[in-house]
């Protein structure tokens, strides 16, 4: 089984791997993929039936000479929407919404969509990205803010869907930041709060979370990020229209703590994950729950999600069964590293024999 796509595994990674344990040959096999990308940071968190190991490589950026470790903090982009589906899922184990409903029952008056597509669309289609809307115009959005594309206004939001007057392949898989965007406005309209109080409150603080940072995120500890071009990136600064689609940051550490509390089933974080992790979308290609996807390999299956933003990448990913979880975090928008990194180690470490 591939998570994103077939990976060659070299010989070197199994004479490598004889005799030693799955963290130790993790740890072996990436130090192997990072001196291939030596001005790159790379911060990985394992759990492997309950305990944690914590691998980093670099150094804050290309000039520092600081090293990271599991409290770097990097961005997580699209992990976010695996708590954005969390608090949708936990709305409905509470009574104030139903994952089957019309969006058009939650969704705040002051945005206008047409009624067929408020009558049509669901919540779990927005979770599941089958909705039929758009994703974000980034080209556009760059053109009048270079830097900060999702720094988007009430106007902005209002215009985008307006502009969406039909669905487009609804019932298909199509991936939509906006999407992700609606799920935060009806998660503040049923909560009657914010959506950085409500994820302060249902995820954050009950999870332990002390460095998933929202607003405020300027602190020593926290690596440069460079884009696909390995040219220095800003962060995405916070904005609450479009946190709910990718604006976390975070580190290892954090993250690890997150995985292990959805595979408990001891709290109502994890009672919600059961919910995520139903099938609502399937093909030959992909299998979606809400806010992340399936992979399988015979009787084998995880779960996970990746994120890109400008300055970073990254990789979420856990194995109830087998009992194992994973992040991966890189200073640079660079999905093929975090492609090398999760499927080498799948294959060569975590596969079931």
């Amino acid at each position: 089984m591939k998570i994103i796509k077939p990976l060659y595994i070299f010989l070197l990674f199994s004479q490598l791997c004889v005799g030693q344990s799955r963290a130790k040959k993790i740890d072996s096999i990436s130090q192997i993929i990072h001196s291939k990308n030596p001005e790159v940071a790379i911060s990985i968190g394992f759990i492997d039936h309950g305990k944690e190991y914590f691998f980093n490589y670099g150094t804050l950026s290309k000039t520092s000479s600081k090293k990271v470790n599991e409290t770097t903090i990097y961005e997580i982009g699209s992990i976010t929407k695996l708590l954005t589906a969390n608090l949708i899922a936990q709305a409905q184990l509470e009574g104030r919404l139903a994952i089957d409903d019309p969006i058009g029952n939650y969704f705040p008056s002051k945005y206008k969509l047409p009624k067929n597509i408020l009558e049509t669309i669901k919540i779990s289609d927005l979770g599941s990205h089958q909705s039929g809307l758009p994703d974000f115009d980034f080209q556009k959005l760059m053109k009048s803010n270079p830097k900060q594309p999702l720094a988007i206004t009430d106007r902005i939001l209002h215009d985008i869907l307006n502009d969406s007057t039909s669905l487009i392949d609804y019932g298909n898989y199509r991936y939509s930041n906006i999407s992700y965007t609606i799920l935060g406005l009806i998660l503040e309209k049923v909560y009657n709060k914010d959506f950085d109080q409500i994820l302060q409150e249902k995820i954050v603080k009950p999870a332990k979370l002390k460095n998933t940072l929202t607003k405020l995120y300027h602190v020593e500890n926290r690596v440069t990020g460079y884009d696909i071009e390995e040219k220095k990136q800003d962060y995405f600064i916070w904005n609450h229209l479009t946190a709910p689609a990718g604006l976390l940051k975070s580190n290892t550490k954090d993250m690890v703590k997150f995985i292990k509390v959805l595979i408990s089933g001891k709290n109502q974080i994890a009672a919600a994950t059961k919910l995520t992790e139903r099938t609502f979308y399937k093909n030959t290609r992909r299998e979606i729950g809400l806010g992340q996807e399936m992979a399988r390999d015979n009787e084998d299956l995880f779960f996970y999600k990746t994120g890109d933003t400008f300055a970073c990448s990254s990789i979420l990913t856990y194995d109830k069964k087998f009992e194992w979880g994973m992040v991966i975090l890189v200073n640079q928008h660079n999905s093929d590293l975090i492609r090398d990194l999760i499927n080498t180690n799948y294959e060569a470490v975590l596969k079931p024999n």
